[in-house]
């Protein structure tokens, strides 16, 4: 192997045509490297190249072995870059060859971002299995709802069978109890085929507490920096090149072996990197370097506490080049409006008001003073499609991060959540789902683990307990450790032939289905867009043009009826869909027509009509 390959290759251990293993380790401070195949009692010394690596090819290692490294004639450790972990993150590495997949999907095309209809699911409670091959058994029912990608939790391997999948510690490794990289391969294949995208959650900021080995290897961490979770992963002080090719890799195996079309990166504003080129710019760069060799097109899109358009404007712009954000600030000004507690992160947020600006300005705060940071925050979102921007009513975080993983169907009305929908999909963002709301699912999505180490295990328990400690003074936070939490988290699909969870998710099919073939909804033109907002009567008016038509939303998140002027007094405005209709268990049908230019909306209600421009 020359100093490219090495540089530019897939770390661990991978296959060529002539079945020969070709093995990449990163030890740079190593003074020996020795692979043990497990099954056949064999040992192998790897060659010291540049840059730290070290290298084999060898006919012995075949797919399915099991193997470990030895760094300096240590103790025996799994593969930091390991594809399969079949016993465990304490076990041996399994040997797997991910060209062995027979796919399918040649003639697939990536939908454009900005008319995905996007679909957030954990693949462990979504079924009763909790497989990869039981989420395939429910495509065709996504295919009827309307979506057109899912977004799956992180699927890095973990410890035990349960968990959110923000503890993995192996990265380029899917979870053994899921199916293993051969059932995410074939699920992503089924997905295609149905004309669904395959989003995939990954954790770049830090790795898990039990099993993680990368110290033991090299300098993956840094104590120039700290995060939530511990020191920070090393991208910018000595031997980082190594731990930044090993996660770009990373990215770039998701989306070239198994055909991943777009990456949502947890948490990227801990990722502490100050070099000149940052990390996720020298992803997005070898990302669009893959995609001129497949031809395909694949999107990154970044969860991120902050309001800083660095990283979404192109890399020509001084930007890091991410395709979207999760927009947390309208969610959360949603929230409150719907009324729900203006507490912790929900303080800064009014109702009403704060929904407004989000709808108009993406950002809340766009350096105006916060008082939950103490500080003015954020920039504006100027130039910024809304096409960058990922919002949603609910998600696995602001469930979850509850201390009893309330659903939004568990703490306001049926007519409240059809209102919490309707404004989602009214916007000129990316609309995001969570499994389940759109039948109006009661369980919770509560937090579970299930390390095997004790001491972790109630360390765990006393974090969960002390985290809560000034809320919920009725009762305790459910054991993050028990496999009950982890079943009670997961989805009845029985529900959705019984009232009032059938009309739900109807209700659903049809907001997808206007927000797809209605031309002033299925585009993402802030420029198209205006809102005016009704502190006083708890009620927003969005207004949404394209050049074929006219679109009006009023939600009235009050609790009685409230009357609205809509725009153009002459004009004639027919229903797309009121919530209120008794079709959907509402209280009142409202007129197919309105040309009055005045509409009563019931209370709790989304209220939506069309008017065709004239050519």
């Amino acid at each position: 192997m020359n100093a490219t390959e090495i540089w530019h290759g897939q770390p661990g251990v991978s296959f060529n045509e002539f079945g020969e293993a070709k093995i990449l380790v990163w030890a740079p401070e190593a003074e020996q490297v020795t692979v043990a195949i497990t099954d056949k009692n064999k040992k192998l010394l790897l060659k010291k190249e540049q840059f730290g690596y070290w290298s084999l090819m060898t006919a012995e290692l075949k797919p399915g072995d099991l193997y470990q490294f030895m760094v300096n004639d240590d103790e025996p450790l799994p593969d930091p870059a390991s594809l399969s972990q079949p016993q465990g993150v304490h076990g041996p590495s399994g040997a797997h060859d991910v060209k062995n997949m027979q796919w399918t999907d040649k003639d697939w095309q990536n939908p454009a971002l900005k008319d995905y209809i996007m679909y957030e699911l954990h693949v462990g409670t979504f079924t009763p299995e909790g497989t990869f091959e039981a989420v395939e058994s429910k495509l065709d029912y996504l295919v009827e709802l309307g979506v057109n990608a899912i977004e799956i939790m992180p699927v890095s391997q973990f410890a035990g069978p349960r968990n959110w999948g923000y503890d993995g510690v192996f990265p380029y490794c899917v979870q053994d109890s899921y199916g293993g990289p051969e059932g995410l391969q074939h699920l992503v294949d089924a997905c295609h085929a149905k004309g669904i995208a395959v989003v995939l959650d990954v954790v770049y900021n830090h790795i898990g507490p039990e099993g993680n080995i990368l110290s033991k290897y090299g300098p993956y961490f840094t104590d120039k920096y700290n995060t939530p979770w511990g020191d920070a992963l090393n991208f910018d002080d000595a031997w980082s090149d190594g731990v930044r090719q090993y996660f770009i890799e990373n990215a770039l195996m998701w989306f070239r072996n198994f055909h991943i079309d777009g990456l949502r990166l947890d948490a990227v504003h801990a990722i502490k990197d100050f070099g000149p080129r940052q990390l996720l710019q020298e992803i997005r760069e070898r990302v669009d370097e893959l995609s001129q060799q497949t031809g395909r097109q694949h999107y990154l899109i970044v969860e991120m506490d902050l309001n800083d358009t660095r990283f979404i404007n192109p890399i020509s712009a001084g930007g890091y080049g991410m395709d979207a954000q999760w927009i947390d600030e309208f969610h959360h000004a949603l929230r409150v409006s719907s009324g729900q507690q203006k507490s912790g992160y929900y303080s800064d947020f009014d109702p009403i008001v704060s929904l407004a600006k989000s709808y108009q300005d993406a950002y809340v705060f766009d350096g105006q003073w916060s008082e939950h940071r103490k500080r003015r925050f954020g920039v504006k979102a100027e130039g910024s499609p809304g096409g960058q921007f990922v919002v949603f009513s609910q998600n696995h975080d602001h469930i979850g991060n509850r201390m009893l993983g309330e659903r939004t169907s568990q703490l306001v009305s049926f007519e409240m959540q059809k209102l919490l929908a309707g404004a989602v999909m009214i916007s000129p963002y990316l609309p995001m789902l969570f499994m389940g709301e759109e039948w109006s699912e009661p369980n919770p999505f509560q937090y579970f683990v299930s390390h095997t180490d004790p001491e972790l295990a109630e360390a765990v328990r006393k974090g969960r307990k002390k985290e809560f400690s000034a809320f919920h003074l009725e009762g305790e936070a459910p054991d993050p450790m028990s496999e009950d939490t982890f079943n009670a988290s997961k989805l009845q699909w029985d529900l959705l032939s019984e009232e009032p969870h059938k009309t739900m998710f109807e209700f659903y099919k049809k907001l997808i289905h206007l927000r797809k073939t209605q031309s002033a909804l299925n585009n993402t033109d802030r420029d198209g867009l205006t809102v005016e907002a009704f502190p006083d009567k708890e009620m927003i008016l969005i207004h949404r043009i394209s050049a074929e038509q006219e679109v009006v939303g009023v939600l009235n998140f009050s609790k009685s009826s409230q009357e609205v002027s809509l725009p153009g007094d002459q004009k004639s405005w027919k229903k797309l869909i009121t919530s209120s209709d008794e079709s959907w268990k509402g209280e009142r049908t409202l007129d197919e027509e309105i040309n009055t230019g005045v509409l009563n909306v019931p209370a709790e209600s989304c209220s939506i009509y069309a008017n065709v421009i004239n050519s």
